[in-house]
């Protein structure tokens, strides 16, 4: 093997734990707070609306800059963009940790913004590196995000018993900061997006597509459920009498579990004619495992584990409907922007919708049971996003 070749492979390398780095960001600083959300919830006097608002700030900031994150792309080149969202990222952390209501608030809100361009620029620059690897390439990060969060979960109970929950929070810290150490060679770089990166939708036939109203739907609502999930299955799992330490577990599981279908979905997706009663199913077990928690929480770790498996295979098919319902680069990409900011959108009303019930009703009984039927729903509408067909948008 030549110098030149040693050189490459390297380089390839090192590029790849830097994807696997900045996958590890996209979801454990916005899930590693719900284990401790009763702490931080009794230390600022929150109602559990207001703490809701918590979950509901990052998913404000997906819709509403997921859809323009390529043309940032695209102003300063890909690999400026991503360096700039760990920055983000890292302010987020950092000012989140400080100690007041209003930097709670902020910061929550800036990890966000960070994790919307993270989350649409990375496939993006999968397709541009890796492209007879995406499966393969797009499983690793998606499993990095899943083990890191899960991982986050799990820690950041036992780090507030010993720290208090604001240091334990600021050790997220280390993630965004071991990224921005491994890209910083990659700023030599200015590259474009891939043409399939989600873009604001153009024009008006997009909206008046029934097919691309069902995948974003069917992507949207489970969007809603598992944010929800995310945000209030900790205090779900302590008011039935489980221990903080136990629900953090849990917690941690079912994020572990939503990475296993990417593993092994592809190659059943690839058997079938059409995707209807495989998107039917999925949502469906979601439905099942909600209703689990709440009628026999003494299996919660089936119903966690349940949950995750079928979130986590609704997410990766709503995802490939974008590319299977479409005829080209620019309807996917348009099609991408409304899912992301429709199903955003839809998603940041979930969790404070399930603190005011809970407050209003003083139990967790009606918004799980609220969370089963929006999964049965999505159960029906992936019958017709699950349609062998193509958008004429």
């Amino acid at each position: 093997m030549t110098s030149l070749t040693h050189q490459r492979a390297g380089t390839r390398a090192a590029l790849l734990i830097g994807i696997l780095l900045i996958a590890a960001n996209l979801r454990a600083p916005v899930t590693g707070l719900p284990p401790v959300l009763g702490l931080v919830r009794d230390s600022f006097a929150l109602s559990t609306t207001a703490a809701g608002a918590l979950t509901t700030l990052p998913l404000l900031a997906f819709a509403l800059l997921s859809p323009f994150s390529a043309r940032f792309a695209q102003s300063y080149g890909l690999e400026r963009t991503l360096f700039a969202a760990l920055l983000a990222i890292a302010a987020g952390i950092a000012l989140r940790s400080t100690g007041t209501v209003w930097t709670l608030y902020v910061g929550t809100a800036v990890i966000g913004m960070g994790i919307a361009v993270s989350n649409v620029l990375l496939p993006s620059l999968v397709k541009r590196d890796f492209p007879s690897s995406i499966a393969s390439v797009t499983g690793a990060f998606a499993l990095a995000m899943g083990v890191v969060a899960a991982l986050a979960s799990i820690a950041v109970v036992p780090l507030t018993t010993v720290w208090g929950w604001q240091p334990a929070l600021l050790a997220f810290l280390v993630l965004p900061l071991a990224a921005l150490a491994m890209w910083l060679p990659q700023l030599r770089s200015r590259t474009q997006p891939a043409a399939t990166t989600a873009t604001p939708p153009q024009g008006k036939k997009i909206w008046h597509s029934a097919l691309a109203w069902q995948v974003t739907l069917y992507l949207g609502l489970n969007s809603t459920i598992y944010y929800i999930v995310i945000g209030w299955l900790p205090l779900i799992l302590t008011d039935a009498g489980l221990s903080a330490e136990q629900a953090g577990s849990l917690h941690g599981v079912m994020q572990l579990a939503t990475a296993v279908p990417g593993l092994l979905l592809g190659p059943v997706l690839r058997r079938l004619q059409d995707q209807r009663w495989a998107a039917a199913s999925v949502a469906a077990l979601s439905g099942v495992a909600l209703m689990g928690f709440q009628l026999a929480p003494q299996l919660a770790f089936a119903w966690a584990t349940l949950f995750g498996l079928g979130a986590g295979a609704h997410f990766i098919l709503g995802l490939a409907f974008i590319g299977m319902r479409t005829q080209n680069a620019h309807q996917a990409a348009s099609l991408s922007g409304m899912a992301q900011c429709v199903g955003y959108l839809l998603a940041a009303v979930g969790p404070m919708a399930a603190g005011w019930l809970h407050d209003l009703l003083g139990g967790w009984q009606i918004p799980l049971l609220g969370c089963a039927a929006l999964a049965f729903t999505a159960a029906v509408v992936g019958i017709f996003a699950g349609r062998n067909v193509h958008t004429d948008a």
